[in-house]
This record gives structure tokens, C-alpha cells and sequence, in this order.
């Protein structure tokens, strides 16, 4: 289970909204199954490519590492928007994830956030396994 509050989903929501009709994308900070805290990143990608892509950078990830650590948690996650498209991760999410991770996918129509889920990846690698998202007040 991935248990976020409300307050954090609405930033989280208003940086995917922001970024539509491209992919948004950031790290998931926190400990245990739970967000503490969410760090939002520019896409990376080409600029043909963010429609349906996003990159997180090395540098990227070592910001968030660092940030992590001055907040005291991990990263525990990533979250993305699929811009007019189900969340549900694509091959291309899985070939790039991580097993442990949480990935917050969160649907984005016509510039609105309609839902979040959240996927784990099996230690194998071959599929994702969803998770349930607690949304606290």
C-alpha cells in the first residue's frame, strides 16, 4: 500500500496539470509505504518525445538523493502523468523501473487529473503488480 496525503496529491496533481499536455514527472520521498514529501522534476525528454515519454536525469536523481537525505527519508517512488491515456504502466515504464519502487501513474484527460494508481515492479522484472493508494487527510 502507498499512502499519501491529500495535501500532497494536489501538488502533485497541480505539477502533472501543469505539464499537460506532456508527461510530468518527480520522485516519490518518504519511508515505509508512505510520501512524505514529493519532488517534482522538468521533463527531460526531446521535445518531440514528451508527449508520451519522460526522463528523469542522473543529475535529477542525485538532487532528489540529496534532498531525500536533508528531509531524513528515501526515495521511495516515482510518479508520471499518462496525458489522455489509462494509467496503467507501459513496457516502456518497465523496462526503465526499479523493483522496490512505487509508481504513481496518474491520468491526466484534457488537462485535469481524473485518477491515481500505483504499480510496483516483481523482483523479476516481468510485470507490475498494483498497489493500493491510501489518500489521508
Amino acid at each position: 500500500m502507498l499512502v499519501i496525503s491529500k495535501e500532497l496529491v494536489e501538488k502533485l496533481t497541480a505539477h502533472l496539470e501543469s505539464a499537460y499536455p506532456e508527461e510530468g514527472a518527480g520522485f516519490l520521498l518518504g519511508g515505509d509505504g508512505e510520501v512524505r514529501e514529493i519532488f517534482p522534476l522538468p521533463n527531460a525528454r526531446e521535445d518531440g518525445a514528451r508527449r508520451n515519454r519522460y526522463l528523469i536525469t542522473p543529475e535529477d536523481y542525485i538532487t532528489a538523493e540529496v534532498k531525500a537525505a536533508e528531509l531524513g527519508v528515501d526515495l521511495i517512488g516515482v510518479f508520471h502523468s499518462h496525458p489522455d491515456c489509462p494509467n496503467v504502466p507501459s513496457e516502456y515504464d518497465r523496462e526503465w523501473a526499479q523493483p522496490f519502487f512505487s509508481y504513481l501513474i496518474t491520468r491526466v484527460n484534457e488537462g485535469k487529473a481524473v485518477s491515481h494508481r500505483s504499480w510496483k515492479l516483481a523482483e523479476d522484472r516481468s510485470k507490475y503488480d498494483e498497489e493500493e493508494v491510501e489518500i489521508t487527510k
